[in-house]
């Protein structure tokens, strides 16, 4: 039951410019598919869900997006096209993690760590990175360990805790990664105070083969009934998640019935494969 998880990012409205956008930053990235709601991107083989979904949710820096560039060069170009309209994170600079890295929120709000790497030490260009703030501050290793109990083909990559020297929390979570269903996400918790936690601006989509998976993976992470909603649910630590059968692009790409399939995807909870098949 290994699945690909892939972000989904909410815009006001601005999905296709900003897909244009990183279009222009990242080598090897090109427009998959798009309409009206929804804008797929593709970059270096890992895919991004763009939503125009309105102004309900602000993005933030709770879920940013840890990118390897392999030259320097290639860490100062994109800097520079992010940062024109965006603001400063973490200074780009030497660091003792990385020879050149920076920390950016663009002019969408989306926010990118970028770093100089060789890409085989992480196995991919783009991994979205977990910082567990407020009343998360502190949970970042359970909810790792929660996560590879859900995911299967999952493992702890390695662990590494503030020490009694670092500003926070001696033996929380400083930096770790971890592969839910064999890709690569890293974690960290910071217990500084800071004004932005977890929302549904940025949520993770795991698409499944039939309503058996669906029923798992719903189950084991829904934990906001209020919160559930079109295949959306919220799970202990705050995260959003998007289950989703893998049909539905196809019914949806139907001009006979994606009015249809829409109609009844927007009276669902927890998608429900057979009357989508039924609209």
């Amino acid at each position: 039951m290994e699945k690909q998880i892939y972000p989904c990012v909410w815009f006001d409205g601005k999905g296709k410019e900003a897909a244009d956008f990183y279009c222009s930053v990242f080598d090897n990235t090109h427009i998959a598919s798009e309409n009206p709601l929804v804008v797929m991107i593709e970059s270096a083989g890992q895919k991004f869900m763009f939503l125009n979904g309105g102004p309900h949710f602000t993005l933030n820096p709770s879920i940013s997006f840890y990118v390897v560039c392999e030259t320097i060069q290639e860490v100062d170009q994109a800097w520079a096209k992010l940062i024109d309209g965006g603001s400063v994170l973490m200074p780009l600079d030497q660091y003792p993690w990385s020879e050149k890295y920076g920390w950016v929120k663009d002019k969408f709000g989306v926010s990118w760590q970028l770093s100089a790497g060789k890409l085989e030490s992480i196995g991919q260009k783009f991994t979205p990175t977990f910082m567990f703030t407020q009343q998360y501050a502190g949970k970042a290793e359970q909810a790792i360990q929660y996560y590879i109990s859900v995911f299967k083909d999952s493992s702890v990559v390695g662990i590494m805790r503030y020490t009694a020297e670092d500003p926070d929390v001696e033996g929380t979570v400083k930096h770790a990664q971890f592969t839910p269903g064999n890709q690569v996400f890293m974690a960290m918790d910071s217990s500084l105070p800071h004004q932005f936690i977890f929302n549904e601006a940025i949520s993770l989509v795991v698409e499944c083969e039939n309503q058996e998976e669906i029923d798992y993976y719903w189950n084991k992470l829904s934990a906001v009934p209020e919160a559930e909603q079109c295949g959306w649910l919220k799970d202990q630590f705050g995260i959003s998640w998007q289950i989703v059968p893998q049909i539905l692009k196809q019914l949806m790409s139907d001009p006979a019935k994606s009015e249809r399939v829409i109609n009844a995807f927007m009276k669902m909870k927890k998608i429900d494969i057979a009357k989508l098949l039924e609209a």
